[in-house]
Order: C-alpha cells, then sequence, then structure tokens
C-alpha cells in the first residue's frame, strides 16, 4: 500500500499542528480532525490511506473512534495508528485489541513519524 494522504486527529491544536508538518514535510497530504466524530466523517468523505489518532479526546475517545472505523465497510481497512500519552504496555495491548495496528506515544520524534508512515 501507498500512502499519500493522511488524516490527523488529535484534540490539541499543538499535536495536530506539529504532526500536520511532519507529515507534510515528508510530503503527504493531510486532514485534520480535532475529536472523534469528525475523524469518523472525515475517514469517509477523504478516505485517507492512514490515520493517527489521539486516545484521550472529548465526547468520544479514540478507541471508540478506532472501533466505529473498524465497524464500518467503507473504512475498515485504513491502518490507524495511535498516537497518544498513553503509552504503557497495558495500553498498547488494548489499542490493538481496539483495531490499532499500532501505538506511539507522546512525546514523539519526527523520526517515529516519519517511519510508521514508510512501514505501510
Amino acid at each position: 500500500m501507498t500512502i499519500r494522504k493522511v488524516l490527523v486527529c488529535d484534540d490539541s491544536a499543538t499535536d495536530i499542528t506539529n504532526i500536520k508538518g511532519i507529515v507534510e514535510d515528508a510530503g503527504y497530504e493531510v486532514v485534520m480532525a480535532n475529536n472523534g466524530t469528525e475523524a469518523l466523517s472525515q475517514a469517509k468523505a477523504e478516505k485517507p490511506d492512514l490515520i493517527f489518532l489521539d486516545i484521550l479526546m472529548p465526547e468520544m475517545d479514540g478507541y471508540e473512534t478506532c472501533r466505529k472505523l473498524q465497524e464500518d465497510k467503507a473504512t475498515k481497512d485504513i491502518p490507524v495508528v495511535f498516537v497518544t500519552s498513553k503509552g504503557q504496555k497495558a495500553d498498547r495491548l488494548w489499542a490493538q485489541m481496539q483495531g490499532g495496528q499500532d501505538l506511539i506515544a507522546k512525546p514523539y520524534t519526527s523520526d517515529q513519524i516519519i517511519a510508521k508512515l514508510q512501514e505501510f
């Protein structure tokens, strides 16, 4: 699979700006969402090749968002990588159980984000 378009979802404007800059500087198109509901809508409308998703968000957390993405035939094949402050072993396991491909713990480096883009 070739990654061209990436959806970045985080309720932190700082994190969205940082990840967006890293991904765009690496030559990818970026679509943004500020919460889980927006992420579901953007995923259906924009059909990104990969989603970077925060876990701790108001209204709908990243786990629920990921489950809903997996349940929808239009979005179930989009890989989800959690980017979160929840980086414990149990968090990684739970993220995988929700359908996530991987988890990058905050604070992240640009190298970690780019490496993950190149894996897919």
